[in-house]
C-alpha cells in the first residue's frame, strides 16, 4: 500500500476551494491532483498507473481538480466535476464513475508525456522469454484475448499499453484488467490471478505482433506482413506519435527489428490464443535447435527461422 501524503492547499496547484492535493510522479511525469473531498484521495490510490510513486510535492506539469458538486458541506457528496489544468473534463454522478475518467485520462496523459518510454496501444503477454504485442484502440478485445492467453499460461505485461524502451524492449505496465462483460461498455476489473497467471517483471524483446479485427464466426487466417508495414500498424497505434514522432519511429523500428507480423480478422478469442502459444512454441523449438550465433547475422538467422515456422 503506498503511502499518500495529504496537504492543505498548495498555491501551485489549488485553489482557495481544495482542501487536500497529492503529487503523483509516473514515469517521469509529474501532476498534481487537488479535491475538496480528501477521502477520495485515499480511493483513487489504487488506481494510479503502475509504477506509480507519491512525492511531497513540487512542480507538475498537469493538474487534475475533483470538485463535489453537493457543496463542501455535504457529508456524502453524490456529484462531482473532475478538471484538467482548469478545463471542464467530466460530471459524474458517484465517486467509481468521476475516479474510472481520472485514471483513464492519467494514463493516457503520462502515455502521452513519458520521456523515457514510448507507450503504444496494445495488449501484452510473454511467452518463453518473448514479448507478444496485440495493438488496438479500446473495444478491440485486447483484453479478452489477453486474459485467454494468460489462462494457457502466458505470463501477464498489460492489456492497455505495451511501453517500450530506447532498445524495443516491452516493460510490464501490469494493471488489473478490464473485462467487458455487457454491451454497456463498462469494464469489471480482475487481478491477473483471477486468471490463473502472473505478472511479468523483466523487459523482453517483442517478437510476435498480431494485427487483429474481430469479426463474428470468422476462422483466424492470417498474413504475414514485412516489418516495416508492422512498424506502421504499431505506430498508428503509439500514443506519442504526433507530439514525440521521431523518438517514436526510432524505438518502433528497434522494437520491430527481430519481430514477425501476422494481421488478419479473427473470431473468438479461444482460436487465436492457441494458435499464438503454437507459433511461440514452434520460435522457441527453432531456437533451442540453432547454434549460437554471431551478434552480426543474429537478426537474419531469427529471420529465416521465423520464415520456416509461418512456413
Amino acid at each position: 500500500m503506498r503511502e499518500i501524503l495529504l496537504r492543505d492547499s498548495d498555491s501551485s496547484i489549488d485553489n482557495p476551494n481544495s482542501t487536500a492535493r497529492v503529487v503523483v510522479v509516473s514515469y517521469g511525469v509529474r501532476v498534481g491532483i487537488r479535491t475538496d473531498t480528501p477521502w477520495i484521495l485515499h480511493r483513487f490510490l489504487n488506481r494510479l498507473p503502475p509504477g506509480s510513486n507519491v512525492s511531497s510535492g513540487g512542480s507538475i506539469r498537469r493538474s487534475y481538480s475533483i470538485v463535489s458538486s453537493s457543496g463542501r458541506r455535504a457529508k456524502t457528496p453524490s456529484r462531482f466535476d473532475l478538471y484538467a489544468d482548469g478545463v471542464a473534463l467530466a460530471r459524474k454522478d458517484g465517486v467509481a464513475d468521476v475516479l474510472e475518467t481520472l485514471e483513464s485520462d492519467l494514463q493516457h496523459y503520462v502515455a502521452e508525456m513519458a520521456r523515457h518510454r514510448v507507450f503504444v496501444h496494445a495488449g501484452v503477454v510473454g511467452l518463453n522469454g518473448m514479448g507478444v504485442l496485440i495493438p488496438g484502440r479500446s473495444f478491440a478485445g485486447k483484453s479478452t484475448l489477453v486474459a485467454e492467453m494468460v489462462r494457457a499460461g502466458a505470463t501477464y505485461y498489460s492489456d492497455e499499453y505495451a511501453v517500450l524502451d530506447s532498445q524495443g524492449r516491452v516493460h510490464p505496465f501490469a494493471r488489473p484488467l478490464g473485462i467487458r462483460e455487457n454491451r454497456n461498455g463498462k469494464a469489471t476489473k480482475y487481478p491477473v490471478e483471477a486468471f490463473g497467471g502472473r505478472a511479468g517483471v523483466k523487459p523482453l524483446p517483442v517478437a510476435l505482433v498480431i494485427s487483429s479485427r474481430y469479426v463474428e464466426s470468422t476462422d483466424w487466417q492470417p498474413r504475414r506482413i514485412s516489418a516495416g508495414q508492422g512498424a506502421l500498424e504499431l505506430l498508428a497505434n503509439t500514443v506519442p506519435a504526433r507530439s514525440q514522432p521521431e523518438r517514436s519511429l526510432v524505438t518502433l523500428q528497434r522494437a520491430a527489428s527481430h519481430a514477425y507480423f501476422f494481421k488478419g480478422n479473427r473470431g473468438e478469442a479461444g482460436d487465436l490464443a492457441k494458435w499464438i502459444l503454437e507459433f511461440i512454441e514452434k520460435v522457441s523449438s527453432q531456437e533451442k535447435s540453432t547454434p549460437p550465433s554471431t551478434s552480426s547475422n543474429r537478426a537474419q538467422n531469427i529471420r529465416e527461422r521465423w520464415c520456416a515456422v509461418a512456413r
